[in-house]
Formats: structure tokens, C-alpha cells, sequence
């Protein structure tokens, strides 16, 4: 995971290879894997119906429209997710990565 941090307006975000060239984006894009199936989380209602058999659920209570959220009754965890899916990054991968060990996994495309 490679990148820039940018701090703007109070958010912290990853900028992923910033000086990369525009051709060379779609080589380094990466996936998102569900460990017990070997499956590659392709949208959002895919991962929607994992999530919810790992115990998180939809989060209504921000109030921001421009998001996902779930969380855990058991944890104070919350997971936020751009509402588009193409906007999916491995920064929101690694977030569900490191609540859910051992459930997911992140590698770069084929």
C-alpha cells in the first residue's frame, strides 16, 4: 500500500500512488477476497449479505447520504463506505480487513 496521506478540511485520506501514470492504475488496482469462499467482493450487496452474517448492520445514524455504514451491537466499530462502489479503495478494503481478521483479505487484480 502506497500512497500519500492528505490531510484536508479535518479528513485524513490515502491518495494511492500519486504520481502514477494514468495507464499504469488498472495493473495496480486491488480486490477485496472472503476467505471462506475464495470470493471476490464485486459490489456492494455482496458485501452487504457477508457483513450482515458476521454480525454488522446497517448504520443510519450520521446522517451523511454520501456513505454505507455498519456496525457491531458487540463493538464500537464502524465501517464507512463510499455509497459508489467504483470509489471502493483499499483503504476501505484494509478497514474491513483489520475488523473482520481472518474473514477477508486484500491482493492486487489479475
Amino acid at each position: 500500500m502506497s500512497g500519500v496521506w492528505v490531510f484536508k478540511n479535518g479528513v485524513i485520506r490515502l491518495v494511492e500512488n500519486p504520481n502514477q501514470s494514468a495507464g499504469d492504475t488498472h495493473s495496480r488496482r486491488k480486490v477485496m477476497v472472503y476467505l471462506p469462499t475464495g470470493e471476490v467482493i464485486s459490489s456492494y450487496s455482496t458485501l452487504e449479505q457477508i457483513l450482515r452474517s458476521l454480525g454488522w448492520e446497517r448504520y443510519f445514524g450520521s446522517g451523511d447520504t454520501d456513505l454505507l455504514q455498519f456496525h457491531k451491537r458487540s463493538s464500537i466499530d464502524l465501517i464507512s463506505l463510499p455509497k459508489d462502489f467504483t470509489k471502493f479503495s483499499s483503504v476501505y478494503m484494509y478497514d474491513i480487513v483489520v475488523k473482520n481478521p481472518n474473514y477477508f483479505h486484500v491482493r492486487d487484480s489479475s
